[in-house]
């Protein structure tokens, strides 16, 4: 009998989903309407110029200007495929939630899919660029006043969470776990 009243995880992650997709979306926004203030903040890791200063690091340093601004259009590009992503992953969630609660068979599957697409894009962005790149090969670690590692590594764990919930094991879920065991 089709659940009339959805709850528990696909509620969970359609909120979290939700939350992340909010955001997300709100970054973009202050990035583009403020386009200067995180801008300073990627010359300034890219030229690694509040860094130790140490000679064996500094030839990794990038000084020209328009590289970084390219860097940092590619940062918001990037964030606003991620948004769209997960702005859609809320919109399949809230159809599947919708379709439960009306008594026909939810499925989850495309939003779950695009929920994974949206988060991962996210835990790429923190984890690969911010964490690793910035944090290690910029040095980003070494700065006090242009250090986002903390920022990033909280973005990077509320995806992973979010991603986890989407990716356990229901049988919520539906017919689409017992369609992809065949």
């Amino acid at each position: 009998m089709p659940d009339k009243h959805p709850g528990g995880l696909p509620v969970a992650a359609a909120a979290l989903t939700a939350t992340v997709a909010l955001y997300i979306s709100l970054v973009v926004f202050g990035n583009i309407t403020d386009f200067d203030t995180n801008r300073q903040f990627v010359r300034h890791v890219l030229a690694m110029d509040t860094t130790f200063q140490d000679k064996a690091l500094m030839w990794r340093a990038i000084t020209n200007h328009a590289l970084q601004d390219i860097t940092y259009v590619a940062v918001i590009v990037w964030e606003a495929v991620t948004a769209l992503a997960l702005l859609r992953a809320t919109e399949l969630w809230a159809r599947a939630l919708r379709r439960a609660r009306r008594g026909g068979t939810a499925e989850y599957g495309a939003a779950r899919r695009a929920s994974t697409l949206g988060l991962v894009l996210l835990m790429l962005l923190f984890g690969a660029g911010f964490i690793a790149v910035g944090g290690e090969w910029f040095a980003m670690w070494q700065s006090a006043k242009w250090n986002g590692l903390a920022a990033a590594a909280r973005n990077f764990f509320l995806a992973g969470f979010v991603l986890l919930l989407v990716q356990l094991p229901s049988p919520q879920w539906g017919k689409e776990r017992a369609a992809a065991r065949v």
